[in-house]
């Protein structure tokens, strides 16, 4: 095993362990651009802190005294593995293991932006992929229950109408909220079908059930800010455009009301859209292309969602599972 350089440990003006003092005096300039230039918020920084204070004492076990800025440049990729293998013998999540290296490359970044060292072996280490979450979708009575009761969170009768109007979108046709609120006048169908622009320019054509196309001619109707066509068709009080923020805000309100789980958001109403198209015996291509997935792996994780309440319906309701 190697032996880190020797020299008096530092203790860092915050009382954190002993260290190296060219490791501890780093470690406080970064800190200090943490909170002043990158300006990341107390919880991230006090997150990213503990993050790299357990790989130095990590380190300082692996190496047998406190590493210095020097040692830290001479780690080879088995001193990292060695690092991402303890944190998953202490039983940690692989998305606390992704997190935590992001941690320890951020300060290595630092350390090389600022020239007080640098180390080429980081780049080579893997990083455990965090699992992605399931989406999370609401029920069918839940999902009805948001769209049908959204107007109700508004005494101005055309705003109520735009809210229904916009959630039915969202619900109805699995848009994102980014692709609703980016809607123009001049996008308005004629037919039954939507011409939407996703991500990276992208266009898709998805179908307009009657009822989503009868709430956007109710609310246009009842709109009092007569707008050009190039114009959005969802706008705010004021006739500006209308802000996922203010969205987001409608959502949380009508959440509280009705007693919905924070996962409960404008984007859950997309999942919600796909999630109740697979149950319904849907086929996953055709709700690639509904969603606009470039990647129809992306689109399968839905698969997962519908296998989890399967999975819950079987345990709840046969006779053996209940023990």
């Amino acid at each position: 095993m190697r032996t880190a350089t020797s020299g008096d440990p530092g203790l860092t003006t915050k009382g954190h362990d002993f260290w190296h003092p060219s490791v501890a005096e780093a470690f406080e300039s970064w800190h200090r651009w943490l909170e002043s230039e990158r300006r990341a918020a107390d919880n991230t920084t006090e997150a990213y802190e503990r993050d790299v204070r357990g790989f130095l004492t990590f380190m300082a076990r692996h190496l047998g005294a406190p590493p210095s800025l020097d040692d830290l440049g001479s780690l080879v990729a088995a001193d990292f593995r060695s690092y991402l293998a303890d944190l998953n013998g202490r039983g940690l999540a692989r998305s606390s293991m992704a997190r935590a290296m992001a941690s320890v490359r951020g300060f290595f970044r630092f350390l090389e932006r600022r020239e007080l060292g640098h180390n080429g072996a980081l780049r080579g280490v893997r990083t455990p992929k965090a699992p992605k979450p399931l989406p999370k979708a609401l029920s069918v009575a839940d999902a009805l229950d948001v769209v049908d009761k959204i107007g109700n969170l508004s005494d101005d009768r055309w705003i109520a109408l735009r809210d229904q109007a916009l959630f039915l979108l969202l619900y109805g046709c699995g848009l994102r909220i980014g692709e609703a609120l980016g809607l123009r006048r001049a996008d308005l169908p004629v037919g039954d079908t939507l011409v939407v622009t996703g991500k990276g320019g992208k266009q898709r054509v998805v179908p307009l059930l009657p009822v989503v196309i009868e709430a956007l001619h109710a609310y246009l109707d009842a709109c009092p800010y007569f707008r050009d066509a190039d114009d959005p068709l969802f706008v705010g009080a004021r006739g500006k455009g209308l802000r996922a923020a203010v969205v987001q805000r409608q959502m949380k309100q009508l959440r509280v009301q009705l007693g919905l789980p924070e996962t409960a958001t404008p984007h859950a109403l997309r999942h919600s859209f796909a999630t109740h198209l697979l149950a319904g015996g849907g086929d996953l291509r055709t709700i690639q292309e509904l969603l606009g997935h470039a990647s129809l792996s992306t689109t399968q994780r839905y698969t997962e969602v519908d296998m989890a309440r399967l999975a819950a319906v079987h345990r709840a309701a046969h006779p053996r599972a209940r023990g």
